[in-house]
């Protein structure tokens, strides 16, 4: 039998690393938006363009989240219920008569 293990694979150096990624990149993205050479209309549209752009990702990536946690949680609840199967099974059992 395999061992299902509910612990996460995302270690805390990787989710520090993705978090300043992000930080960093949101950071760049702001300072180019304020200091690019056009009238406050253009930068403010971008702006609006880079925050819709952020919440839609933080909204993509929780939908993928929950999707790869349903389908986990889904083969647990499958992998239980063959588990159950196999330890009741009796293959020198005989049928009563």
């Amino acid at each position: 039998m395999t061992k299902s293990g509910t612990t996460s694979p995302t270690t805390t150096a990787f989710y520090i690393q993705a978090a300043l990624s992000f930080a960093l990149a949101l950071a760049a993205v702001v300072g180019a938006i304020v200091y690019l050479p056009v009238d406050g209309w253009i930068r403010g549209f971008l702006a609006l363009g880079m925050l819709y752009l952020v919440t839609s990702t933080f909204t993509l990536a929780k939908c993928v989240r929950d999707r790869q946690e349903e389908t986990s949680v889904l083969s647990r609840v499958d992998q239980a219920r063959l588990d159950k199967l196999l330890a009741e099974h009796d293959p020198f059992k005989t049928p009563a008569v």
